[in-house]
């Protein structure tokens, strides 16, 4: 099927989808989610497939990671489907309204946006993410995946679809895809007859394509350069457990912290004993001219930290450290070299976590708290399509309400205009 096919038919879908009532929705999720359990071993030797592909191609560990599959993982998806199910369906909720001067009563209704355009790379599970989401909002999706994982998305978004069908709604309101040829993303960019939102979630050239190239309106995020200050007042022992949990619980996450700031105050004693803590889980520390020699002489491995290193997103075990003469200095950096997705500060002063929270513009920001929290799931929305960095119509995770739109409705009797 040609692009320009696929595209008609999801907008011919999303009108049928939009007029489901929330319980014919959950049933399909429900189905999906059953579905999903009860085809496990196909879809897990699809993603074997592509795990087996992907090592002969040496890609990082990190990406492996990414791309893996568990029996424990696609239970967890599973779940996550059947948990957007409890969820409340914005579709249809009249957000604000009233009677005007002219007798007219208008309000203002929740609506699908009709069809999404999603981009990502190695993260099967975005597969199941986004189409629970649309599905649930009313909303038609076309996903193109990673090259690493097209087997692994044919074989989920195959039981999406007999899920979509055995509930005598149409295949093509979720589809995938599969033609690794990169000429399609660029074709994808210039649906805009029939896709309405682009969502690109992978590295920053590719965010940079669709901001250039889209005729369709794009929603970017999900690049974390994560920052985390340890203010002079900080506890120590409570503090290296959240910078533990921040970059160890899953470092292939676009929330996991990247750059550790240090106040100077605190860093003589604070740094010896980051570096024991980090040699016991096998963290890498990249370090600044004043970090270095506090951390030279302890067990953890490392090295000094290069300027560009403070740009990227390590999306490993390796943690860049940066001692900070204060609140000005750190914030300084965060605006300088972050992204805008979260930041968090460990301190026992309600008045320096006041001025962080104020100052860092990022779409999540922490005090005493991982910054591994900026998820969907962990704030109470579901499944997330991504995390926006963006400022305007969505930002943070995008749950449910992100997915819509709204209408102006005016109802009146035979109202006129004067």
């Amino acid at each position: 099927m040609s692009l320009e096919s696929m595209g008609q038919a999801a907008k011919a879908a999303s009108h049928q989808l939009a007029t489901l009532s929330s319980a014919q929705k959950n049933a399909v999720l429900l189905t999906i989610a059953e579905r999903l359990e009860a085809e496990s071993e196909a879809i897990l030797a699809a993603n074997q497939q592509d795990l087996d592909d992907a090592r002969r191609l040496a890609l990082s560990d990190a990406l492996l990671d990414r791309l893996a599959l568990t029996p424990a993982r696609l239970k967890g998806i599973a779940n996550d489907v059947r948990q957007v199910c409890r969820l409340r369906d914005p579709v249809g909720e009249v957000i604000d309204g009233g009677r005007l001067d002219s007798g007219l009563r208008i309000e203002r209704r929740r609506v699908p946006l009709g069809v999404i355009g999603v981009i990502y790379e190695a993260r099967p599970n975005v597969t199941l993410d986004i189409a629970a989401l649309c599905l649930k909002t009313g909303n038609a999706a076309i996903l193109r995946g990673g090259k690493e994982t097209w087997r692994t998305n044919a074989a989920t978004v195959r039981v999406i679809q007999q899920a979509l069908q055995a509930h005598g709604l149409p295949a093509a309101a979720i589809q995938a895809i599969d033609n690794p040829d990169r000429a399609l993303v660029t074709a994808l960019l210039k649906l805009d007859r029939y896709v309405d939102m682009l969502i690109p979630r992978g590295g920053a050239a590719l965010h940079k394509l669709c901001r250039e190239q889209s005729t369709i309106p794009v929603i970017t995020g999900g690049i974390g350069v994560c920052h985390m200050l340890v203010d002079d007042s900080a506890e120590i022992p409570a503090a290296l457990t959240v910078i533990v949990n921040a970059k160890k619980q899953r470092p292939s996450a676009c929330n996991s912290v990247e750059t550790l700031l240090v106040h100077q105050a605190i860093a003589p004693a604070f740094l010896p004993a980051l570096s024991a803590q980090m040699a016991e889980e096998g963290i890498r520390l990249h370090a600044c001219p004043r970090a270095l020699p506090l951390l030279a002489g302890g067990p953890a491995t490392v090295t000094p930290v290069l300027a560009a290193e403070y740009n990227d997103e390590w999306l490993s075990l390796d943690l860049n450290v940066k001692v900070v003469d204060g609140l000005d200095e750190a914030i300084a950096h965060i605006r300088e070299h972050g992204t805008q997705h979260s930041d968090a500060i460990l301190t026992r002063t309600s008045r320096h976590a006041d001025r962080f929270v104020n100052e860092v513009d990022s779409a999540a920001v922490y005090v005493n708290a991982s910054t591994r929290f900026t998820d969907g799931g962990q704030f109470g929305l579901g499944a997330e399509v991504a995390v926006s960095t963006q400022k305007l119509h969505a930002r943070g995770p995008m749950g449910l309400e992100a997915l819509t739109s709204y209408k102006w409705i005016g109802y009146g009797d035979d109202t006129l205009r004067a």
